[in-house]
């Protein structure tokens, strides 16, 4: 069993900056692939970015492509999402997800999932 958990979410004004982790236990991270998502209330879950388990391939969702960072370092079983130019329209909880198999963007493709951590933008 693999537990995620994630933190760095707050209070930001536009176009600021936060950096959130995603630490994990129980299993080795370099086994799996990793996705950041994020759900705003009223909304559904968003895919953001993943990442490969070498960290070689990355892929974003064009509304975050420039603008967010997925990566990762297995010797730390951490990962990454930094996220820069923030809008109040990125408001949302921001969740880390891995997988042993593909990933990549549908949610279901994760089997594992951390809380969540709220980021909340001011405009």
């Amino acid at each position: 069993q693999v537990q995620l958990v994630e933190s760095g979410g707050g209070l930001v004004q536009a176009g600021g900056s936060l950096r959130l982790s995603c630490a994990a236990s129980g299993r080795t991270l370099s086994s799996l692939v990793m996705g950041w998502f994020r759900q705003a209330p009223g909304k559904e879950r968003e895919f953001l970015a993943a990442i490969s388990r070498s960290a070689a391939s990355t892929y974003y969702a064009d509304s975050v492509k420039g603008r967010f960072t997925i990566s990762r370092d297995n010797a730390k079983n951490t990962g990454w999402l930094q996220l820069n130019s923030l809008k109040p329209e990125d408001t949302a909880v921001y969740y880390c997800a891995a997988d042993y198999g593909y990933g990549g963007i549908p949610d279901h493709n994760y089997a594992f999932w951390g809380p969540g951590t709220q980021v909340t933008v001011s405009s």
